[in-house]
């Protein structure tokens, strides 16, 4: 396993190859948002509330439960099997402190979740996702204010640079954690965002000190969309580090301006967007990381018959959204080899954009699998839901149209009261008057008084019934949005196998060259269709087919990394037996002497003793 590092304006592992991550965030987890969970408010409010109903250590036991099953293995699996290879983990950083200490579960289901991940090839990054005092006005700060309280008292930011002194401690070995995303979507106020500045340059000398290989993501200021104030030498001074972008598109959403056709208005809107967000990387020459975006999803139960037209225009939002990416990539590669070189036709280029769409699971907004409408969790909060869902009590892709009018006199109120209209414009910019009202009274006021309702419906419940409803986060009742997943399993491959494949394409189509690929069907090796390993003659072979491959057995793809040394003697002893080293090539001339010898000592040699089974005290023979 290596570790990842930043080449440039490029990931790459420890022997320069270039790696892609494509994968999805793992919200509503370590960091619950009520749009993903289904509660109203914030997480912080909500757990309060259920201790009071049930008491502490029922509530514990829910909560604990919730964490085990919302995330396990079969999710881990069924990620991987879409091609992805990254699941960026938003934590809440109550999780870690206790006055300073380290809380005694703090590492508990985190390191659970990325030993699954590893164990499917799959890698992490640790986003924290909270901040004492909240980083921004948001619910998803977790503070249960629309003021950022984290920006004005250094207390706050002491905290949480303690907290990732701890987990890089706690990391600092593990190399399938790509790396820490310092903070998500900070929304510092200061006009030079000298604060958000100074904490960056804190928090990385603080981890460095004590981990030197991972990779740090930083967000741009306001919700990791502005970059315009970071430092002209960043890519200096915070060595090994990934700026990351978050780029939703406005047509994605319910409150989108018009509905989206794909018009060549749309796209160009779109494009100049996500442009305009990662320019200052693209003119430093630093790697860009999207690490939100993606559409939400219309719901039979709240949208009814429109649900199906709905979605089908946040698919084409989803595609395009992608074939942006791809083309933008490309086109920087392009010209970024055109300045360094000429060429006959563009070189070999790859869609190289590392991202992580937002969302892995929720109950049916916008998740990969979202929760089945028959589990007991579902079935206990279907009213609640869908009252909470007509007041827009979410801030998240609301739909207010049920009670945009209660709000609207207060929003006239306001722009009638203010006299300059250079008053109405406050910090963060992207809040209207009429988003700022909403939040302020809608979903924190309003969400607030729902709080205990939602904890009340747990009165009375034993262990046995909390632990129903938290398993029905579990993935094995969940729904595979197939359409969503469908696409990322298309635009997903990101081994060096599969580019180099797309990269061939890409020349034979520019020469228009008829071709036959080969192989389609095998044991798994190559083939475009391969035997189950559960069928009866792979399992037959199971154990034999392992051995065959850790002896590289075969010379087609071989893996020698096991056995290599123990052929190296004998090419070593070759080498220095020939007197005259052009005696050294024989025809074929693509055989190397190290191929030669394998071939004829490995391959041959070998498979002649295999044809009657390779013993396990043979293969211990051998390989001592």
């Amino acid at each position: 396993m290596s570790f990842l590092r930043v080449d440039g304006t490029k990931l790459v592992d420890e022997e320069g190859n270039e790696v892609v991550l494509r994968g999805a965030g793992l919200g509503g987890w370590m960091t619950m948002e009520n749009f993903i969970s289904g509660y109203p408010g914030c997480e912080f409010q909500i757990r309060e509330a259920l201790a009071e109903a049930i008491g502490e250590q029922k509530a514990e036991f829910f909560f604990d439960k919730f964490l085990e099953y919302f995330f396990a293995e079969p999710d881990a699996a069924f990620f991987k099997s879409l091609g992805l290879n990254c699941i960026r983990i938003a934590v809440n950083y109550r999780h870690f402190e206790g006055a300073f200490l380290l809380s005694p579960n703090a590492f508990k289901h985190l390191d659970r979740a990325i030993a699954v991940c590893a164990k499917h090839s799959i890698y992490t990054v640790i986003d924290m996702h909270t901040a004492p005092g909240g980083q921004s006005g948001g619910w998803h700060a977790d503070a249960g204010s629309h003021i950022a309280y984290f920006w004005r008292h250094k207390d706050f930011q002491d905290r949480l640079i303690w907290i990732w002194e701890q987990i890089a401690e706690h990391y600092k070995d593990n190399a399938w954690v790509a790396g820490y995303n310092v903070l998500n979507e900070p929304a510092d106020p200061h006009p030079q965002h000298a604060t958000l500045m100074n904490f960056y340059d804190r928090a990385y000398n603080a981890i460095r000190a004590v981990d030197k290989r991972h990779i740090l993501f930083l967000d741009g200021n306001t919700y990791a969309t502005d970059f315009t104030k970071f430092p002209d030498d960043a890519g200096q001074k915070w060595d090994n580090t990934a700026y990351a972008i978050h780029d939703y598109a406005v047509f994605g959403f319910p409150s989108s301006p018009e509905p989206y056709e794909g018009t060549e208005a749309q796209i160009d809107r779109m494009k100049k967007t996500y442009q305009r967000k990662r320019a200052w990387m693209d003119e430093k020459g630093l790697f860009v990381w999207n690490g939100e975006w993606g559409p939400v999803y219309g719901r039979e139960e709240y949208d009814g018959d429109e649900t199906e037209a709905i979605n089908k225009r946040r698919y084409k939002v989803l595609n395009d959204q992608l074939e942006i990416y791809k083309k933008a990539s490309m086109l920087l590669k392009y010209y970024y080899m055109l300045s360094l070189t000429t060429f006959r036709r563009p070189p070999l280029l790859q869609d190289s954009l590392s991202w992580s769409i937002w969302l892995y699971k929720d109950i049916g907004f916008q998740g990969m699998v979202y929760v089945s409408r028959s589990t007991p969790y579902m079935q206990l909060f279907k009213d609640f839901l869908r009252r909470k869902q007509r007041l827009a009590v979410d801030a998240w892709g609301k739909d207010d149209k049920y009670v945009k009018h209660v709000y609207q006199p207060i929003v006239d109120l306001v722009k009638q009261s203010v006299a300059d209209e250079a008053y109405l414009k406050l910090y963060p910019p992207i809040w209207s008057v009429d988003e700022r009202v909403t939040r302020i009274s809608r979903t924190m006021l309003v969400a607030e008084f729902m709080v205990k309702e939602w904890a009340d419906a747990f009165r009375g419940l034993d262990e046995q019934q909390l632990e129903e409803l938290a398993s029905s986060f579990s993935f094995e009742n969940c729904v595979k949005r197939e359409e969503l997943n469908a696409v990322l399993r298309k635009h997903a491959p990101t081994s060096s196998r599969y580019l180099v494949l797309r990269d061939q394409l890409e020349i034979y189509k520019q020469d228009r060259l008829s071709w036959c690929i080969w192989l389609y069907k095998d044991i798994g090796l190559q083939g475009m269709v391969h035997v189950s390993p559960s069928s009866p003659y792979m399992r037959l072979q199971k154990e034999f087919l392992r051995k065959k491959h850790y002896l590289a057995a075969d010379a087609w793809g071989r893996d020698e990394t096991a056995v290599k040394h123990l052929y190296q003697p004998l090419v070593d002893l070759v080498k220095s037996a020939v007197a005259d080293t052009s005696h050294l090539i024989l025809y074929p001339t693509n055989w190397t002497l190290e191929e030669r010898i394998t071939r004829i000592s490995r391959t041959m040699l070998l498979n002649s003793y295999s044809r009657n089974g390779l013993s396990s005290s043979g293969v211990s023979m051998r390989l001592s």
